[in-house]
């Protein structure tokens, strides 16, 4: 879902290849970096090293191209559930030193801490983008309605908060032949299970086994394939605001069938 403004490899004097990223927005990159040293922190999935970054650019280590590879998957399975297990400070806190305005793709995404998820992600990761999609006349008030009618459906969660990579689409996830690898990530606090259906949404090689090694890593509640539909209504309404009526159709069924 990642949009960057502009995207370059470079070599540094050490010989080091690298990839130099352009910000959409004052402080994208700034954002971007925190998010990577964050889940960098977690040392559990590989992820580009931040060189350097102002307000405009990102200088980030380029991962070598490869193919996916069943082993890769399930190192990478393992390593989601660590970094999940991780944690946060609270549901939608931001990385450390990372912004409250931060972004998803082009489009913004609000990181307020709150305490409890079922409020949060119908107050913070549902409705902003139902209101947007709103205002550019993609979504009707009946479908608006929708949403609004599956937010106070929310089951209550006993999850603590995850340290998530948060737009976990297959482009966001690079093989190099031995390992996956994060990259452009809007990291914040989150349930894990909002990760797992964005890989499930957009599909991911080998998911299959990326899905059984993060379950034989760690123990999800009951019912977890009844909730991917609204787990998925966070990033079909990004979809919908970055995209338009492409996405539209797809993100009121989600809302419907929950």
């Amino acid at each position: 879902m990642s949009e960057p403004g502009g995207v370059r490899e470079a070599v540094l004097d050490d010989g080091r290849e690298v990839v130099v990223k352009r910000g959409h927005a004052p402080g994208a990159a700034a954002a971007e970096a925190a998010g990577l040293r964050w889940l960098a922190a977690a040392d559990t999935v590989p992820v580009p090293t931040v060189h350097r970054h102002d307000d405009d650019h990102l200088v980030i280590d380029r991962v070598p191209a490869g193919r996916p590879s069943a082993s890769a998957a399930e190192r990478f399975g393992r390593g989601l559930a660590g970094l999940h297990a991780a944690g946060a400070p609270a549901f939608g806190a931001p990385p450390p030193d990372g912004p409250a305005e931060a972004w998803i793709g082009r489009a913004p995404m609000a990181n307020v801490p709150a305490g409890d998820w079922a409020s949060w992600y119908a107050s913070d990761r549902v409705l902003p983008y139902v209101r947007l999609a709103v205002d550019a006349g993609t979504f009707e008030p009946s479908e608006a309605a929708v949403f609004e009618r599956a937010c106070a459906r929310i089951p209550a969660s006993a999850e603590p908060p995850a340290r998530l990579h948060g737009d976990l689409w297959n482009g966001n996830v690079l093989w190099d032949g031995r390992e996956a690898w994060l990259i452009d990530p809007a990291a914040h606090g989150g349930h894990r299970e909002t990760d797992l259906a964005m890989l499930h949404l957009f599909g991911c090689p080998h998911l299959d086994r990326v899905v059984a090694a993060y379950d034989e890593a760690t123990t999800l509640a009951d019912g977890r394939r009844d909730r991917i539909g609204l787990h998925q209504l966070f990033p079909l309404l990004v979809h919908t605001v970055l995209f338009g009526q492409s996405y539209a159709a797809q993100a009121v069924a989600a809302a419907r069938s929950f």
